[in-house]
């Protein structure tokens, strides 16, 4: 027989339950407000730039990374 006392058992995962539908760590709600932060930029360009600024599209998506990093 082996023996398996240099054996470690598996890393937990370390990620945290929020009210996304996945269990996510800080680079991961991270990640996931940069994409949505490019997401809303190109669609107001495409839709609202002649009606309102781009930097009102700006602070919208500060408000909504900061959520989504400290809550999601």
């Amino acid at each position: 027989m082996e023996d398996l006392s240099g054996v470690q058992a598996p890393v937990e995962h370390k990620g945290r339950k929020g009210f996304l539908p996945i269990e996510t760590n800080t680079f991961d709600r991270v990640f996931i407000s940069v994409i949505i932060w490019v997401a809303i930029h190109l669609l107001w360009m495409r839709f609202l730039e002649a009606y309102l600024p781009l930097w009102i599209a700006g602070i919208i998506c500060l408000a909504l990374a900061v959520w989504i990093i400290r809550k999601g």
